[in-house]
């Protein structure tokens, strides 16, 4: 026989059934008079601060600072801020080993990727090698996830490019829009840290894991198409980034804009890249091929273009990087006029995307290694990262899934591993820039088109929709949100079917109809357990949600049709008239006024049907609530019942099962 314990008020706690069920007759004879109990009254202040704790507070953030001395407090609040203070007192060589060869690993694979991203942001390439040079720095002293590799990442950079570029020409105006995207950094920091600071982490969870699947999938495909401007070798290009249009300019060019050398180029490499890739995936110790796959590819093609001078015949280059490390930048954020609320609009849609990827990477990878990670440490280091990179010439940074997965493989240990990357940046910036003159803008495409395949997640996506059809249509509508209309509408799509997903469960939430499992007292849902008997003359419901406002007059309204569907059936097989509706509360964990007059309005309706109406197994909260309302002086205590059970036995008697 099946059994659950996630099904109703009693379970199964034996394996043997006959002893099981003697045991509990025992039991249920003894402890025949107790009843539901009260939780003490709680004064207004003292509801409302633990309201609070529960919301913001949940971890208990400053458990350790009970009764230490003042420069323990100090001394812990340090490491609070910055856990390398922490953990870096247990650092050893072995460790650093671990970290030096990840991070040098992470660092070529950065460097190639880092020079297209700022590319698709229309930044100059330096750029982006800026932005993996000082948030690391900033991340690996206030972070705390061991394996995230910060850095520019493709969606971010496709979302920023796109929204900067419907405000200023990036061509026409280079300056105003490099200090746009400094400003939309700037913004997108001080979203990150007030959201870490103020402790409102969860709001980054409306965004469900179907809408990312979705949206992180769309983003792909629409970043490929954009490289196919670099891929081709296509000197018009359309800047819209909607399939439609871009398909238009690809084949509008197809007869005099396609460089056959450029292609040449692009899928060669695209072809080596992705060779790289899956013999990485097929053997795990061979990850470092995958990784150090791009860095080759780009000297490989740097030197044969340079020998060819293939340059003339009309292969696109990068030409010119600025030798030497970040220069202050602070001086071209706008802090006034129009390009103002531009800037931070902007950097406040970008901090939420680039968060959402950097707290959904540093998760996966802190569960594979059995730590935890702190969500609103982790917001405070990421925006204090971005405000500092918004005044040294970065834009928006966050975590990269690429990066942080052959971080991990690589060995890291610590956060000591994005240091080591950095200074290679730095030592890139400072050394080695002039030599990325002839690299081909085609390699750097088929890099980014080698990167973002990995953003598509076709085993999810079938997951979804094996197990919620709900689900897989959000993906879909985020999906091809992203690839019709463009990034931000996307966004918006996969955050309103997140949001109407979580109103639709809230205001139509799930009831159930309970039976008896023979030879038990236990009470389960019919549809789940066929064999499961309905009692004569009592009606079991189960809601399965807290009762609020939103859905108080459907659950009302529900729980009376399941009335009318039993009445019905009772008339046409003539079966005993229902005498008692039980409703089962405990998955119902709170209830609020609009709740408690719905099952005022539901009590009158049984009763002019002569129906009694009992409650079974309530919850502190809701009895609580339902004693202060006085709703229980009106259905009566004696209607009041710790479990279905014992409510059956009390009124049917003659319907328990022996």
């Amino acid at each position: 026989m099946p059994r659950t314990v996630s099904d109703g008020g009693e379970g199964l706690p034996g394996d043997d059934m006959s002893s099981w069920t003697g045991s509990h007759r025992r039991a249920d004879n003894t402890h025949g008079g107790y009843k539901v109990g009260f939780p003490p009254n709680k004064g207004a202040f003292a509801e409302f601060s633990d309201g609070v704790k529960e919301t913001f507070f949940s971890d208990d953030p400053l458990r350790a600072f009970k009764d230490q001395p003042k420069s323990k407090k100090l001394w812990l609040g340090l490491q609070h801020v910055f856990p390398i203070l922490d953990w870096g007192r247990g650092y050893t060589l072995g460790k650093f080993k671990g970290d030096l060869i990840a991070g040098m690993t992470i660092a070529s694979l950065c460097i190639p990727q880092d020079i297209g991203y700022a590319k698709l942001a229309n930044l100059k390439p330096q750029y982006g090698l800026y932005s993996s040079f000082v948030p690391p720095l900033i991340y690996a002293l206030m972070g705390s996830s061991r394996d995230i590799a910060i850095g520019p990442v493709a969606v971010v950079s496709l979302l920023l490019g796109t929204l900067l570029q419907e405000e200023i020409d990036p061509v026409k105006n280079p300056v105003e829009y490099t200090s746009l995207a400094f400003t939309a950094t700037f913004f997108a920091g001080v979203t990150q840290f007030a959201l870490g600071f103020f402790r409102l982490g969860f709001i980054i969870e409306f965004l469900s894991h179907a809408a990312i699947v979705g949206f992180m999938a769309g983003a792909a495909v629409t970043i490929a198409l954009q490289q196919l401007k670099g891929f081709l070798g296509i000197a018009v290009f359309t800047k819209k980034s909607d399939i439609i249009s871009v398909m238009k300019s690809v084949w509008g060019n197809v007869h005099h804009g396609w460089n056959w050398q450029t292609i040449l180029i692009a899928s060669s490499f695209l072809a080596f890249l992705l060779a790289a890739k899956y013999i990485a995936k097929k053997n795990k110790k061979l990850f470092w091929v995958s990784a150090i796959a791009p860095l080759i590819s780009v000297i490989i093609s740097t030197l044969c273009v340079f020998l060819t001078r293939a340059d003339k015949q009309g292969v696109a280059i990068v030409r010119h990087i600025d030798q030497g490390i970040n220069p202050n930048s602070f001086h071209r954020i706008y802090f006034s006029g129009p390009n103002l609320m531009i800037g931070f609009r902007i950097g406040v849609v970008a901090g939420m995307v680039a968060l959402t990827e950097a707290i959904a990477i540093g998760r996966t990878f802190a569960a594979m290694k059995d730590y935890q990670i702190d969500g609103n440490k982790e917001m405070v280091a990421l925006g204090t990262m971005n405000i500092v990179g918004s005044f040294t010439s970065c834009y928006v940074a966050t975590g990269s899934f690429s990066r942080s997965a052959v971080n991990y493989m690589a060995g890291c240990r610590t956060a000591i591993s994005n240091v080591i990357m950095a200074i290679v940046v730095m030592l890139t910036l400072l050394l080695i820039t002039p030599l990325f003159k002839y690299t081909p803008n085609a390699i750097l495409a088929s890099i980014i088109i080698n990167a973002v395949l990995g953003l598509i997640d076709f085993e999810a996506a079938y997951l979804l929709w094996k197990v919620d059809k709900m689900d897989f249509l959000a993906c879909l509508g985020a999906f091809f949100g992203v690839i019709f209309a463009s990034v931000e509408y996307g966004l918006l799509i996969a955050v309103a079917i997140s949001l109407g997903k979580i109103i639709l469960q809230v205001t139509r939430p799930r009831t159930a109809l309970l039976g008896n499992l023979p030879r038990t007292l236990i009470y389960r849902n019919v549809e789940q357990y066929p064999e499961a008997t309905k009692v004569p003359g009592v009606l079991i419901v189960r809601v399965d949600s807290a009762i609020y406002f939103t859905n108080s007059n459907y659950v009302k309204e529900r729980i009376l049709r399941w009335l009318r569907d039993e009445e019905e059936q009772q008339q046409e097989q003539k079966l005993s008239k229902t005498e008692f509706l039980i409703v089962e509360l405990s998955p119902v964990t709170d209830i609020d006024t609009s709740g408690i007059h719905a099952l005022e309005e539901l009590l009158k309706a049984l009763e002019k049907r002569k129906i009694q109406l009992i409650l079974a197994n309530p919850g502190p909260t809701v009895i609580q609530k339902l004693r202060a309302s006085k709703f229980t002086e009106l259905i009566g205590d004696d209607k009041i019942f710790l479990s279905v059970g014992e409510a059956v036995k009390k009124l049917a008697p003659k319907a328990e099962n022996v």
